[in-house]
């Protein structure tokens, strides 16, 4: 059995004093009792993910260096840890129980996701052979080369101390053949987290011949510990080094480590039996101790005026870094207990919250009327949260949950505007928007896309088809009508499929609504819960008998009502987009009729330039100036501005039919004008009419003109009020007739019968159909499976609750 050498312990300037043994300034009963209820709750908190600050010592080093050596010196017995490389590729936590009764060591692993240990297992080949098994079983099964899940056991033994420690995978600098090429930064990232929480001391192993200058892996260790505060460094196989000093001040030297790791820090120096061969655990132990003496009676005797023994023997041996550590574990344990009992309480708490909602679950798999009206609140807050989307909201996260407009144009599968060969680019296109905000991003798109469509080029055979019809029909006035109707059906073969793709891209952003009102619903509702539940706690109020009554509308789990629910937002959504698209091409049939009074109210040369100006003015600043430019793209140069402007009504010059299109507007006039031969006839006289300065034949030299065909090609008629026309047709439908249905047409319905639409179509049924989405065998075998797991989690917890309080009153 190894010596017991006096503890040592920090003073406020970082050094260590002797002091009494921790079993006399501590009641053993006291920590002993303090050791198993942390034990306990650590097993808990690995079998059921539980993030609970629990003291732990986590043991760092290369590979190599040592620390399976080191683990097999604690537990006071060897198993062949590091033949079967169990601590390179899964921790393992090590729970050392001093007990003096098991002169034999008993062992017993942890099961895997369960709070459970399994029977003893005495033989040493046994535990390596579970250590090496359960870790490639997981390997396999996660498919990777590392994982942090740990592997659990529980050693009691009466030449063990009171430790808790975890081993962590050593760093290597190569991986292993057959194994991936990322294998030592996947080690070096596990560890590094299981290293960081601020709770675990740092036990950093390096071999006594690297030095402290040209350390490998002592860099990474501070990048986690900056000033080692948590950190006890162990310099391992200390013996290989003794025969390296021969005066006292070069042994001094390197056992202060000056300058590398500060004034305050004092690495332990340990060397342990080279002995592999099968030997008893008592001479193991006795090797040991042996080791410890011969190491200090060299320093005493083989160095020419020893050591500073005063100084440094607090930290040379083995057996002064077991006694540390045990004392460290045991201070740090006292000083968590209060906050461990409080967080305790919190998960208990959490933990009564989860089950009484499951409760509620479970009750209402039988309880119609309970079941619809949770489902009629659930989707009542659902249309609430579109609602409020869509007046403008930015929670949740519009970065995570918004799209930016080649987002939405890409995912909807619809793509360009059809017939416009520019590509249409909205204020703030790359701002990720949602709701509102992405409905008038699309208007505004839309708008664009319609200005930027000129009168289109009509084939020479239309317009003589039309024109010849109408050129009888009232003398210049029939010309007139036929660029007119010429401009009635350009506007129909363009424009419709402008507004079908408009009433398709608003429903994609509507559409869109429900996953982020369902997220919405879901933050509001775990923060009620958490406020509500802190309320009762704080007036003393028991929250499991009161929250049997209390109604969320927490529909979370059922499948079947979340598909329905979706599929019924889905066809509103639909419908919507069906009924604008009819009331839309409603206005489009209505304005292209020859019956609209869009060519006759106003005269381009007369009135018609006043009432235009102001117009033109009021869809400038609806398409453009009310429309702001946020993302940081707006500051562009006065170029790119003007190319905007392009796709902007016109603001001052009524003339102008389109902005920025005067040439443009130019072409498609001469596209337009298309001549129709006619033949004169020497014997019938030709009556020539002026109208709208078109030179237009009527009379009996025209009829034959329309019945002889193609006979004198020098004679021409031309229209040119097409594009005019074109104009007038498009302004009129997009500034006073689509702008405002769309809106009329998607967004009231979505605020105002969007929660009686999915009453109606979900609630207004029976009772059979009704719990057709809610109940179902395999659902009420989950929810019951998921209730006893919790339940047993609640059990547990509460036992270490109980331990705990026991612990809070003795200190």
């Amino acid at each position: 059995m190894a010596t017991v050498i006096p503890t040592p312990t920090r003073t406020p300037g970082g050094k260590y004093k002797r002091s009494h043994s921790h079993h006399q300034s501590d009641d053993s009963s006291s920590s002993l009792s303090r050791f198993e209820a942390y034990n306990r709750l650590q097993a808990t908190a690995v079998a059921f993910g539980e993030k609970l600050p629990i003291p732990e010592i986590v043991a760092l080093g290369g590979q190599s260096d040592g620390k399976s050596s080191l683990l097999e010196a604690f537990l006071g017995f060897r198993f062949n840890v590091r033949e079967v490389e169990m601590g390179t590729r899964r921790p393992l936590i090590l729970q050392m129980v001093h007990d003096p009764s098991a002169l034999e060591p008993r062992c017993r692993f942890q099961e895997e996701d369960s709070e459970e240990y399994g029977s003893p297992v005495v033989s040493a080949s046994t535990i390596a052979d579970i250590i090496k098994s359960r870790t490639e079983a997981l390997l396999k099964k996660t498919k990777t080369s590392v994982s942090p899940k740990p592997i659990v056991m529980r050693a009691e033994f009466a030449h063990c101390p009171n430790l808790t420690i975890i081993d962590t995978p050593g760093f290597v600098l190569k991986a292993k053949k057959g194994e991936p090429e990322n294998t030592p930064q996947e080690i070096l990232s596990m560890v590094k987290s299981l290293a960081s929480p601020p709770h675990r001391i740092l036990l950093f192993l390096q071999q006594s011949s690297v030095e402290w200058c040209s350390s490998l892996w002592l860099d990474s260790i501070r990048e986690i510990d900056p000033t080692f505060r948590r950190t006890v460094i162990v310099v391992s196989k200390f013996d290989n080094r003794l025969k390296e000093f021969s005066d006292r001040w070069e042994v001094d030297r390197y056992l202060s480590a000056s300058g590398y790791l500060g004034e305050n820090t004092r690495p332990f120096f340990v060397a342990l039996p080279k002995d592999r061969s099968t030997i008893s655990n008592d001479e193991f132990r006795r090797q040991i101790s042996q080791v410890d003496a011969e190491v200090v009676c060299h320093l005493r005797d083989g160095i020419k005026g020893g050591y500073d023994e005063e100084k440094f023997k607090p930290y040379i041996g083995f057996c002064s870094l077991r006694e540390y550590l045990e004392s460290e574990l045991q201070k740090r344990y006292k000083e968590a207990a209060p906050a461990t009992l409080a967080l305790l309480e919190q998960r208990c708490s959490e933990v009564n919250i989860e089950l009484a909602g499951l409760d509620s679950k479970i009750q209402a798999t039988s309880d119609v009327s309970h079941l619809r009206k949770s489902a009629m609140m659930y989707a009542a807050s659902i249309s609430n949260h579109v609602g409020v989307l869509i007046d403008g909201a930015a929670d949740p996260s519009p970065e995570q949950w918004g799209k930016t407009t080649e987002e939405e144009r890409s995912e909807s599968g619809i793509g360009s505007w059809p017939g416009v060969t520019i590509d249409i680019k909205p204020a703030n296109a790359i701002l990720r928007l949602y709701g509102g905000a992405a409905f008038e991003r699309v208007m505004h798109e839309f708008r664009c896309a319609a200005y930027s469509i000129e009168c289109p080029p009509v084939s020479r055979e239309k317009v003589a088809n039309i024109l010849l019809a109408h050129a009888g029909r009232g003398g210049g006035r029939g010309v007139a009508e036929a660029a007119a109707e010429i401009a009635r059906t350009a506007a129909r073969s363009w424009l419709a499929p402008l507004l079908d793709t408009a009433c398709d891209r608003l429903a994609f952003v509507l559409g869109n609504l429900f996953d982020i009102a369902l997220e919405r619903n879901r933050s509001r509702e775990s923060e009620s819960i958490i406020l509500e539940s802190n309320y009762l706690r704080r007036d003393g109020i028991n929250w499991h008998k009161c929250a049997g009554g209390r109604n969320t509308g927490d529909m979370d789990g059922y499948v079947g009502f979340h598909a329905a629910l979706r599929h019924t937002y889905n066809r509103f959504i639909k419908d919507l987009a069906k009924q604008c698209k009819q009331l839309v091409r409603h206005h489009l049939d209505s304005v292209t009729s020859p019956y609209s009074q869009v060519f006759y109210e106003n005269d381009f040369q007369g009135g018609f330039r006043s009432s235009a100006s102001s117009y033109f003015k009021h869809g400038q600043a609806s398409a453009g100036s009310f429309w702001l430019e946020l993302s940081d793209g707006g500051q562009v140069s006065r170029d790119e501005t003007m190319r905007d402007q392009e796709n902007l009504p016109p603001e001052n010059n009524p003339r102008q039919t389109t902005p920025g299109k005067g040439m443009e507007a130019r072409e498609a006039l001469r596209e337009s004008q298309m001549t129709v031969p006619e033949t004169p006839s020497p014997d019938q006289p030709c009556d020539v009419v002026y109208a709208g300065g078109v030179k237009a034949e009527v009379g009996p030299r025209k009829r034959i003109a329309r019945m002889t065909g193609n006979r004198n090609p020098e004679q021409l008629m031309k229209v040119h009020n097409g594009a005019q026309h074109f104009a007038r047709i498009r302004e009129a439908l997009v500034e006073r007739s689509v702008t405002s249905t769309l809106n009329s047409g998607f967004l009231t319905p979505c605020r105002d019968r969007l929660v009686v639409e999915l009453g109606l179509d979900l609630f207004a049924v029976n009772d059979e159909k009704f719990m057709d989405m809610f109940v179902s065998p395999a659902a009420i075998d989950a929810l019951q499976h998921k209730r006893q797991s919790l339940q047993y989690r609640q059990k547990v917890l509460q036992s270490c609750l109980t331990e705990f309080k026991n612990v809070a009153r003795a200190l």
